[in-house]
């Protein structure tokens, strides 16, 4: 009995395949370019309307990771101002055949004044907190890239002493937005003379450029020549706050990261990677879009089951007469509900395969090469293969079930009332 089952199965599917081809060989072109072009919009809302929303906060994670983290990122311990033994941490790090370039970082919170030459008594102070980065210019951008920054002005050099990098968000032409607890320096440029205070010493400097990025750390901070910065804030131990290791091409971050556990860095540092560094409220935000994307892309396949149900449906309708006969030659109904199934998988995927070839050759190398800019990053397209391949999965699957139900609802009417074309 199981065997006979079997053998009507395979034989109802070849008729049911059979069928199918010739339906879609004398199917109109316009009418069967229709459904696939749906099939390919829907495709594409699939996966392009999450990978965008993804891809928004992937550009600020690779911001993060290229322009200040780099591949690791040593820095102080909660408990402590500086990270202990920083020239030791540094020579172990240089001995590691996978480090290609370091930048130590000195770190100290302070004030930046303007116009204060020019200041009434009853006048505002034009000041702002910033964060007082010390730098050796030519490692900095090395790791960063950080000259490639500097939107006015110029790059600093080991040389240049007073000199200042500021970044934009610290400027109210850039920023124009002030509340207590934030505020931008006005009247400020390139060549700027400004005031900086730290370790309650202050110098007069000047700004010679400014910086624009879209990682506030950089955008935030004011840039100084690290022997400057080490002598305001009397650190001549060489301790330094920060440590941003670039590894060669190729190197295992968490490798690199767990030979430094093993060397005890961690007692006197905190060791992360540039996934472990990322901040909180970013990788909240890849969670939140990635939940909004799958939402706008299940309403998507709704759609696009809908679309292929009423086109099954109407196409098994206006062929109901032809249906009756094909019954009434003894066609089983399991044979024809299979052509109506090979059909919907014949739509769902030439429109997922022409969707698959617009994605990674059109729009994937598209946004790579001209990313959305955004206020906050660069937005590019995230559509990561398994999880593409899953979704033509669950849009070839919604396509089977709405091309069986409208097909399976026709079988079943009488065989002589669909030939007559009775109700």
């Amino acid at each position: 009995m199981e065997s006979l089952y079997i053998v009507s199965f395979f034989l109802n599917t070849k008729i049911g395949f059979f069928l199918a081809t010739r339906q879609i060989k004398k199917a109109s072109f316009w009418t069967t370019g229709l459904i696939v072009f749906v099939m390919v919009l829907t495709f594409l809302n699939l996966v392009v309307v999450s990978g965008i929303l993804v891809g928004l906060i992937e550009g600020s994670i690779a911001a993060w990771h290229n322009q200040y983290t780099s591949d690791i990122m040593i820095s102080n311990l909660d408990t402590k101002d500086y990270i202990e033994n920083s020239p030791s941490i540094i020579s172990t790090l240089k001995a590691l055949p996978e480090v290609q370039y370091i930048s130590a970082r000195y770190a100290k919170g302070g004030t930046i004044e303007a116009n204060y030459k020019t200041k009434k008594e009853t006048d505002k102070p034009n000041t702002a907190s910033a964060q007082i980065i010390g730098i050796n210019p030519m490692a900095e951008d090395q790791i960063t890239g950080l000259a490639s920054h500097v939107a006015e002005g110029e790059y600093l050099t080991p040389t240049d002493y007073d000199k200042v990098l500021i970044g934009q968000f610290l400027l109210a032409q850039y920023l124009p937005v002030e509340s207590p607890g934030f505020t931008t320096l006005k009247n400020v440029g390139v060549g700027t003379k400004i005031r900086m205070k730290v370790n309650g010493i202050t110098r007069e400097v000047v700004v010679k450029g400014i910086l624009k990025s879209k990682v506030d750390n950089v955008s935030m901070g004011l840039y100084v020549v690290d022997s400057q910065v080490r002598e305001l804030i009397g650190r001549q131990d060489n301790n330094v706050s920060q440590i941003a290791v670039k590894l060669k091409n190729g190197a295992d971050v968490a490798s690199v990261k767990n030979q430094l556990l093993l060397r005890g860095i961690d007692k006197q540092a905190k060791v992360q990677t540039y996934i472990d560094a990322q901040p909180k409220f970013l990788k909240d935000i890849i969670a939140t879009f990635a939940i909004l994307g799958n939402a706008l892309s299940s309403i998507g396949l709704v759609v696009a089951s809908i679309t292929i149900f009423i086109v099954i449906f109407i196409n098994a309708l206006t062929r109901r007469k032809f249906i009756g006969i094909l019954k009434g030659i003894g066609i089983n109904g399991k044979a024809i509900e299979m052509s109506y199934i090979f059909q919907s998988i014949f739509y769902a995927l030439l429109g997922s395969g022409i969707g698959l070839l617009v994605v990674y050759f059109a729009l994937v190398p598209l946004f790579a090469a001209y990313p959305i800019d955004f206020p906050f990053s660069d937005g590019i397209l995230v559509a990561p293969l398994v999880e593409t391949l899953i979704r033509v999965g669950l849009l070839v699957f919604a396509t089977l079930i709405a091309g069986y139900i409208p097909a399976r609802m026709i079988v079943r009417k009488n065989t002589l009332d669909s030939i007559l074309g009775r109700n």
